[in-house]
């Protein structure tokens, strides 16, 4: 997994596809509470009408090189994938419907607690 503290410094940079297609740009980081590993990225989405959107993408997989941030699933895929307005947050009700999109498990810490934090 990609360290944290390293994949921050790429904020702005874009975020790509499978196939090198542009996503978006790279926004904020989501780490596991388990266990402090970045899982997770806000991808900016731009609108036709100026009106952005932040989708989550997992970093399973995913491969920073100097030009951008390459993660393992389709474009649209990652398009299509729960999303929060720019000055949104994730409500923890909202975090399984995130990890189901992609077909990743999820469960709480052992006292419920949440399971992902943007840092």
């Amino acid at each position: 997994m990609i360290p944290a503290e390293n994949i921050r410094d790429w904020r702005g940079r874009p975020v790509v596809d499978v196939e090198d297609a542009k996503i978006g740009t790279l926004e904020a980081v989501y780490v596991d509470t388990l266990g402090d590993e970045a899982v997770f990225v806000t991808v900016k989405l731009s609108s036709l009408f100026g009106k952005a959107r932040l989708v989550f993408a997992p970093l399973k997989g995913a491969v920073v090189t100097p030009e951008h941030l390459k993660v393992a699933f389709a474009r649209e895929l990652v398009r299509e994938a729960p999303g929060i307005d720019p000055d949104g947050e994730l409500h923890a009700s909202d975090e399984p419907g995130v990890f189901a999109h992609y077909g990743l498990a999820y469960q709480t810490g052992s006292l419920g607690e949440r399971r992902l934090a943007r840092r």
